[in-house]
């Protein structure tokens, strides 16, 4: 057995062949060019298993389906064999042996207008400018198109850009994909003007996972060019605490010191996060580095991730436990995204226990009952 500390500072024992087979990509050695990044991922078994002992055959079977892309930053995260980011990032039998769920749960297809744009709800819609992710996780709920090029072109996206300009319900427009940012600057800031012209848009957002996979991507040109658009804000993605970084901090403090406001949306996953006190420290982690929870996403039923998802009452429960333990700047709101396009619903603990004409019968966070007067 070997002793060691986990990303999270905690003592664990593994078996050594668990272990990494040689420290990668030490981060003082990481490319210092933003580009070199996403040229040196790990994208096949024999670059993955320079590093890991591994099922090669295993891995070749799942990534003909599901392909997989890892940043040298997020592999060096990993420490041991199924930890978190492990579970993140590299194939797993499981993908392709529970056939459970669906392709398109949501029916993202169906709301489609035009290629690569879901108009959902009224007001809003999503637009997908990029095909291509810097990591391609292993829980994605676009697992359908993961690695697999959906032909966002040139023509895509001014035919989306069109669509906006011609309904002026439209005023919340929200970049994803893909992940935007994995466009070059002038590409991202020719989509970013021609949104911000169009006058009934009030709001633009940004989607992305780069300042947890892939934070020497943000550098203080691409805030510059986000800070000229404003109201734009910028959701990003970190599903455990070991995933806030150095480098990720100054990532995100880039973005925050232009002005530009952060939220996170976090996926609830099996064997990642889905216990009360990763939760805590993980929200806990986000304010510090001026990123406000803003979701925490249950997961959606989508073919190849049976094996990540957890009950509703788990979620409850660690929401339940965030509750007057955690300043309410950290608490998200936990979502779930209905099948069939139904569109997203928040749920909450049950804290009422009566309610009557003349008053209300509550439960607090420590369990204690208390009367509330009704109006």
């Amino acid at each position: 057995m070997i002793n060691y500390k986990n990303p999270t500072g905690e003592n664990v024992k593994q078996p050594a062949e668990n272990i990494l087979k040689k420290e990668p990509f030490r981060m003082e050695n990481l490319p210092r060019d933003w580009r070199n990044q996403i040229q040196d991922s790990i994208v096949n078994a024999k670059q993955l298993s320079a590093y890991f002992p591994i099922d090669m055959k295993q891995i070749e079977t799942v990534t003909e389906k599901y392909p997989m892309r890892i940043t040298p930053h997020y592999l060096s995260l990993i420490r041991q064999k199924e930890d978190p980011f492990w579970r993140q990032s590299i194939p797993c039998v499981e993908e392709i042996e529970n056939d459970s769920g669906k392709e398109d749960p949501l029916h993202e297809e169906r709301q489609s207008p035009v290629p690569n744009l879901i108009h959902r709800y009224p007001d809003r819609i999503l637009f997908m400018v990029s095909d291509q992710c810097a990591m391609h996780c292993r829980y994605c709920m676009r697992k359908r198109k993961t690695g697999n090029p959906f032909f966002v072109t040139h023509d895509t996206i001014e035919t989306g850009i069109a669509y906006i300009k011609n309904n002026s319900k439209i005023r919340d427009v929200i970049l994803s994909g893909g992940d935007p940012l994995m466009l070059e600057d002038k590409k991202l800031e020719h989509i970013l003007k021609q949104v911000h012209r169009i006058r009934h848009v009030e709001l633009i957002r940004i989607h992305t996972r780069i300042p947890c996979v892939w934070p020497q991507r943000i550098t203080r040109k691409l805030a510059e060019i986000i800070r000229r658009y404003h109201p734009v804000y910028v959701n990003t993605h970190f599903n455990h605490p070991g995933e806030i970084s150095t480098e990720s901090e100054k990532a995100c403090s880039i973005l925050a010191d232009a002005g530009i406001p952060l939220g996170c949306q976090t996926v609830l996953l099996r064997g990642v996060n889905d216990s009360l006190p990763v939760m805590r420290r993980l929200m806990k982690k986000l304010i510090r580095i001026r990123v406000k929870p803003y979701y925490l996403h249950h997961p959606d039923s989508v073919r190849g991730t049976a094996h990540f998802r957890v009950s509703l009452k788990t979620g409850l429960r660690i929401m339940k436990g965030l509750h007057g333990h955690i300043s309410g700047l950290c608490i998200p709101r936990y979502m779930i995204d209905l099948p069939h396009g139904g569109g997203k619903v928040p749920l909450q603990p049950e804290y009422i226990e009566e309610y009557s004409s003349k008053k209300l019968t509550l439960r607090n966070f420590r369990g204690s009952l208390f009367h509330y007067p009704e109006a």
